[in-house]
């Protein structure tokens, strides 16, 4: 394939990644006037959130296996009208439970695009170097996505119904289907393994059992009664993916090869992306309402303080191949997650803030940050498996960010906002009913206090901004605490050979092989495709 066609290739299957990423984070912008048309209930909104990216977790190790049997180009061909038609639906949603159902069927579809797209790129891009900066442009769109989704949603929030959010994503998914045809090859595994269906159904209940666990264990933390049903799903979650785990080191073909975690530096850059994703979602849900509601902006300009963030993460992303050149790979993710932590903490001094100022400087720390970190250790997990299991590890890669996408909102959108159900308390001159509607969400509140008397719904909406920023203020908290965790990780995991030589021209695997014997494992590989 000549060099116009591989990066014209590249810069189709960027296409599926950015709407995916930017679906993860989107309706965080649009959480006020959703809110406010459709009325879900807390749970219900967590639920419209975070549902579409665990789904797409739970789902990528299956797809990725029916990518490699039938063609990951025709996986592509499949998902995108599926993902266009899904968009159309969550568009035109007239109930919380239609918006959800919407949402899981773009999970679904979402689920068949991710892993074709990095599974693709190496058989794209042969060699080392192109292949790198590709991964780095691939990395660029994902996390740059999540930060952009906002800044789409606000400029379209402006002129437009919430809905068109969702809307905006068919005519690209049309722009990318007759791309795809004109100019991606078709890429398959020549003699894949019997596919193992029991295999998919275990990964799938595993996931959403310990989801649904921890989605609600956070909401309500204690031992009572109602936390008898999510302690039940974590343990029958965490034996089910175990069944899993046991069952991947016994099938001669596994969907995915867990021994892959025991190759130096695997774990902890897996690890470490699920952590900063985790994070990054969690306080997204957020921002976008901070900026709305407690700062009083529109949409489009709510967007517009939420792109700061959205390019320092893409500068983050694209630089950090070339800091690697300077300093080692373990010292450019360590910077980033430092930078990560300052982020956070300064997250912690917003309700305090007079102006904006430290609103930016939080942006662009938790932007930098996510993207020197994420993109060079999406590379490790790349660079240190063997060239015959560079699609598990993909596949590991993708639902890493999945996965930690989802559980970011789940755990720490429902930690925000047990925080600001809490701060409301007992609201004066509220019913029970309406103290009830106040403490589902933020835009509830202010919406409840558009209605009432200005003397009861002046304070509301006061008291109702400032247990928000409680609850930001516990999630930032609580982000930080992980990262410094992250940060452990990488001191003691990153430092195997293999992670310092990812970057600089060679991979050296556990065994000490050299890399000219890698490159001969990809051209046999090359050779079978």
């Amino acid at each position: 394939m000549s060099a116009p066609r591989r990066w014209s290739a590249l810069a189709v299957l960027i296409l599926p990644v950015l709407l995916i990423s930017i679906d993860m984070s989107v309706l965080g912008i649009a959480v006020p006037a959703l809110s406010a048309d459709l009325e879900p209930s807390s749970s219900q909104l967590l639920w419209i959130i975070d549902l579409y990216s665990f789904l797409l977790a739970g789902l990528l190790v299956l797809m990725g296996s029916l990518g490699d049997r039938f063609g990951r180009r025709l996986l592509l061909l499949i998902g995108a009208p599926a993902f266009g038609l899904a968009s159309g639906l969550a568009a035109f949603s007239t109930s919380p439970e239609m918006l959800i159902m919407a949402r899981a069927l773009l999970g679904l579809g979402g689920a068949t695009l991710m892993p074709s797209t990095l599974g693709l790129l190496r058989t794209i891009f042969l060699d080392r170097r192109e292949r790198r900066a590709a991964i780095a442009v691939w990395a660029a769109a994902f996390s740059g996505g999540a930060a952009l989704g906002p800044v789409l949603g606000g400029l379209l929030l402006e002129h437009f119904w919430w809905g068109s959010v969702f809307l905006i994503n068919a005519p690209i998914m049309l722009l990318f289907f007759v791309a795809a045809l004109l100019v991606l090859p078709e890429a398959k595994d020549p003699s894949p393994g019997p596919f193992d269906i029991l295999s998919a159904l275990l990964s799938i209940v595993g996931l959403l059992a310990v989801v649904y666990a921890f989605k609600t264990l956070a909401k309500d933390p204690t031992l009572g009664a109602q936390a008898v049903l999510p302690t039940i799903a974590l343990t029958v979650g965490l034996s089910v993916l175990a069944l899993f785990v046991r069952r991947q080191r016994r099938l001669e073909h596994p969907m995915i090869d867990v021994s892959l975690f025991a190759r130096p530096g695997f774990s902890a850059a897996v690890l470490i992306n699920v952590i900063a994703v985790f994070t990054l979602l969690g306080v997204m849900f957020f921002f976008p309402q901070y900026l709305m509601l407690v700062q009083g902006m529109g949409s489009a300009q709510a967007g517009l303080w939420l792109l700061p963030l959205a390019l320092a993460t893409i500068v983050g992303s694209l630089t950090s191949p070339l800091l690697a050149k300077v300093i080692s790979v373990r010292g450019v993710i360590l910077t980033g997650l430092v930078l990560l932590t300052a982020g956070f903490l300064t997250a912690t001094r917003l309700d305090e803030a007079q102006t904006l100022t430290p609103f930016v400087v939080t942006s662009v720390l938790i932007g930098l940050g996510l993207g020197l970190a994420e993109t060079l250790t999406n590379d490790v997990i790349l660079t240190t498996a063997p060239p015959s299991r560079a699609g598990a590890a993909s596949a590991i890669s993708e639902t890493g960010y999945e996965f930690g996408g989802a559980m970011g909102t789940a755990v720490l959108g429902t930690i925000g906002m047990a925080f600001y159900a809490r701060g409301l308390g007992a609201a004066d001159g509220l019913t029970p009913a309406q103290l009830d509607a106040a403490r589902q969400t933020l835009g509830a509140a202010h919406e409840l206090a558009g209605r009432l008397p200005q003397e009861t719904g002046m304070p509301l909406r006061q008291l109702a901004s400032d247990a928000f920023l409680t609850g930001m203020d516990a999630v930032a908290w609580t982000s930080s605490v992980v990262i410094l965790a992250a940060l452990a990780i990488a001191w003691r995991g990153l430092r195997a050979p293999a992670v310092d030589g990812a970057l600089e021209g060679g991979t050296v695997t556990s065994s000490g092989r050299a890399d000219e014997e890698d490159k001969a494992s990809d051209d046999r590989e090359e050779c079978r495709r």
